[in-house]
């Protein structure tokens, strides 16, 4: 059990998926400057909750069907379709769940989202079973959505704030991500094994 929460808390904070492996930067980037509270957490909720229905049935896939057959260099082909095929029930699922939150549009920022897929493909590269998987994608899902709302909060600063021209919009964005990484590499060696 201690296992899982020290899983849950590293994907989050310490090995975050968007700051240490940039997987997740491009939904970051590519949401609207103009986007409001309600869109930022619909995007973290829908991305925590593909991370999640897609890691777990990729992990079975590859132990069960994938790894007996020795047919594991085929994760990629299997794992693309399933995340892309889970994205509109999920946003179907989650705006019949959550109807306060504006979950259209939402499809082409989790299609480009890298983090899925990578999320699947280092599940099934650690194979260590559907607990961990569920605790690493639930916890890497809760980061992206972290770091997507900081990310939110720091650019809104950023527009109201006198910026150099040089640095206006993406410049400043890339400039902020980078701190924020930095930021978040100070939770490494929180926990000791």
């Amino acid at each position: 059990m201690t296992e899982l929460l020290l899983t849950l808390i590293s994907a989050a904070l310490i090995n975050n998926i968007v700051l240490h492996l940039p997987l997740g930067i491009d939904p970051l980037l590519q949401s609207p400057v103009d986007a409001g509270r309600a869109q930022v957490h619909a995007l973290g909720i829908a991305t925590t909750a593909l991370m999640l229905l897609s890691a777990l049935p990729g992990q079975a896939i590859h132990h069960y069907l994938l790894a007996p057959l020795e047919l594991s260099y085929l994760r990629l082909f299997v794992f693309v379709p399933l995340c892309v095929l889970l994205i509109t029930p999920v946003l179907a699922m989650l705006s019949r769940w959550l109807p306060a939150l504006p979950f259209t549009g939402l499809k082409p920022l989790l299609i480009t989202n890298a983090a899925i897929l990578g999320l699947s493909l280092l599940s099934a590269e650690a194979d260590k079973g559907l607990l961990y998987t569920a605790a690493l994608s639930l916890g890497a899902g809760l980061g992206f959505w972290l770091v997507l709302s900081l990310f939110s909060d720091l650019r809104q600063r950023a527009c109201n704030d006198d910026v150099p021209l040089p640095f206006r919009g993406l410049p400043i964005e890339l400039i902020s991500a980078g701190l924020m990484a930095m930021a978040f590499l100070g939770f490494n060696g929180l926990f000791k094994p």
